[in-house]
């Protein structure tokens, strides 16, 4: 199973609202259009709030990059499936169909893509949990890139095998519904699709990604203190000043896992 990640910045003069009500209305329901041409098993939107809490975990983090306007998601069943679909008169259609859309709404020299793999660390069964309009749940989006002293492939390991089992080990004082990391490998892929796009912002070397309920959030001590201890740790392999963050609700258009 592979996830294709494309953090979204909406065009210049375009305002938040309208970005997003295209975004959802138009695009959604046109990507959902074209899933079994391009074989798609599940394709969410995950659309940032305009909400303090954003620079205030920016702030804890000693400032932070610029946060995106969302995140597209798309699962296919390997890579091989996606190219093979692509390769089909339909799929190549599909492909520029929906790469015209993007077109209209979208910055595509800023908003970066790559493929990912998933970590889950904290994982409900069923996994059912869905950051939707009319709920206390939101989606927290960490884009991270590790720190340049830091080897990427030891990063990677540190981040798997030693910050997922902290952060499970506090999940219930902190609130986690869920948590996942989703690590970027190196595809040829992801290269054409940044040509296709004109893409100048560097892929992210992976994110993470927290479900948690703010009804009935923590506040209390054992949360502050599981809060300082995330970042004290974060800070052994993130190079923040290069990663952002942000929270954000779901809209889920193909759900066919």
């Amino acid at each position: 199973m592979i996830r294709l990640v494309f953090l979204l910045r909406r065009k210049a003069g375009m305002s938040l609202e309208d970005f997003h009500g295209y975004w959802r209305a138009q695009h959604g329901p046109l990507v959902a259009s074209h899933a079994q041409h391009l074989d798609i098993l599940r394709y969410t939107q995950s659309h940032r709030l305009d909400d303090p809490v954003n620079e205030a975990m920016q702030k804890a983090r000693g400032g932070m990059e610029q946060e995106y306007d969302g995140v597209a998601e798309l699962w296919w069943a390997s890579e091989e499936a996606l190219m093979a679909r692509l390769a089909t008169p339909e799929g190549e259609a599909a492909g520029a169909a929906l790469l015209e859309d993007e077109r209209r709404f979208i910055d595509l020299e800023q908003s970066p893509l790559w493929f990912t793999h998933e970590y889950p660390q904290v994982n409900p069964t069923p996994e059912n949990i869905v950051a939707r309009d009319r709920t206390g749940i939101v989606k927290l989006h960490f884009p991270l890139r590790f720190r340049k002293d830091f080897d990427a492939e030891a990063a990677r390991i540190y981040w798997r095998t030693s910050h997922g089992p902290l952060i499970r080990s506090q999940a219930h004082a902190s609130g986690i519904l869920r948590y996942m990391q989703v690590h970027r490998y190196e595809s040829a892929l992801e290269t054409a699709l940044r040509q296709s796009r004109g893409t100048k912002i560097d892929a992210y070397d992976g994110h993470a990604e927290v479900w948690f309920d703010r009804s009935i959030a923590r506040t209390g001590p054992e949360a502050r203190a599981a809060g300082a201890r995330a970042v004290e740790d974060e800070a052994k392999f993130i190079d923040f000043e290069r990663s952002t963050m942000w929270i954000g609700k779901e809209h889920v258009f193909v759900d066919r896992m």
